[in-house]
C-alpha cells in the first residue's frame, strides 16, 4: 500500500473515530419532536424545568460518549490486528484522545463538559428567584441569551452564563450545524456577559 493511500486511511479512520462518539449529542435532540416545548434556533430559551431537563439530558449523552469511545477503540485494536493497520490506527487515536479529554474534564484538570449539573442548578436558582420576592421585576421573564440569562421585561442580566448547544435544530442547517458542533464539541461560542458596576451578580 502507497504512503498516500496509508494517510486517507489513517485519515478516514481518525474522522469516523471523532464523529462516532459524538453521534448521541449530534442525532439524539435535533428531531423536531424532542424541541416542541422549546424556541427555535438561535432565538433565546425560557427558563422551564424543560429547560434544565434538557441540559441534564445532553449531559447524559456527552459522557455515554465515553461508551462509544471504548467500542470505537475496540473496533480500532481489531482491525490493527487483523484488518488494516492504518484505519485502525486511525480510529484509536481519535477515539483514544476523547477519552482522555473526558476523564481530564472529570478530574478536574481541564475545560469542565459544556452540560453540567451546576449549570442546571444555576439555571433552577435564577427561576426560583424569579418566581419569588427577589424577582428583578413584577412580570420577570428569564430567557437564556447567547452570553447570559436576561429579564425579557426589566432587561437585568440575571446570571452570565453563557449558552452552549442546547440540542435544537439548527437554523444554519443539518451539515453546516453538525460542522459547527464537530469544531466546537457544544461548548458556548461567545463569552459569558459582564454585569453592569452597579449591579451586584
Amino acid at each position: 500500500m502507497g504512503l498516500t493511500a496509508t494517510v486517507l486511511l489513517m485519515a478516514f479512520g481518525a474522522f469516523i473515530g471523532h464523529v462516532g462518539p459524538r453521534l448521541p449529542v449530534l442525532i439524539m435532540t435535533r428531531s423536531k419532536g424532542f424541541n416542541i416545548r422549546f424556541e427555535p434556533h438561535p432565538e433565546p430559551m425560557a427558563l422551564t424545568p424543560h429547560l434544565t431537563q434538557r441540559v441534564m439530558h445532553l449531559r447524559s449523552f456527552y459522557w455515554s460518549s465515553l461508551i462509544v469511545a471504548a467500542m470505537v477503540m475496540g473496533f480500532g485494536a481489531a482491525s490493527l490486528r487483523w484488518g488494516s493497520p492504518a484505519f485502525g490506527f486511525g480510529l484509536w487515536l481519535a477515539a483514544s484522545w476523547l477519552v482522555l479529554s473526558r476523564l481530564q474534564a472529570a478530574a478536574g484538570g481541564g475545560r469542565p463538559a459544556p452540560w453540567t449539573r451546576t449549570i442546571a442548578e444555576r439555571l433552577q436558582s435564577v427561576m426560583d428567584r424569579s418566581n419569588g420576592v427577589e424577582a428583578c421585576c413584577e412580570l420577570a421573564d428569564p430567557h437564556w441569551y447567547h452570553d447570559g440569562v436576561v429579564c425579557r421585561c426589566c432587561g437585568t442580566l440575571l446570571d452570565n452564563m453563557a449558552r452552549p448547544d442546547l440540542g435544537r435544530r439548527r437554523s444554519d442547517g443539518r451539515l453546516k450545524g453538525w460542522v459547527r458542533l464537530l469544531i466546537t464539541d457544544g461548548y458556548p461560542l461567545t463569552n459569558p456577559a459582564k454585569f453592569p458596576k452597579e449591579q451586584k451578580p
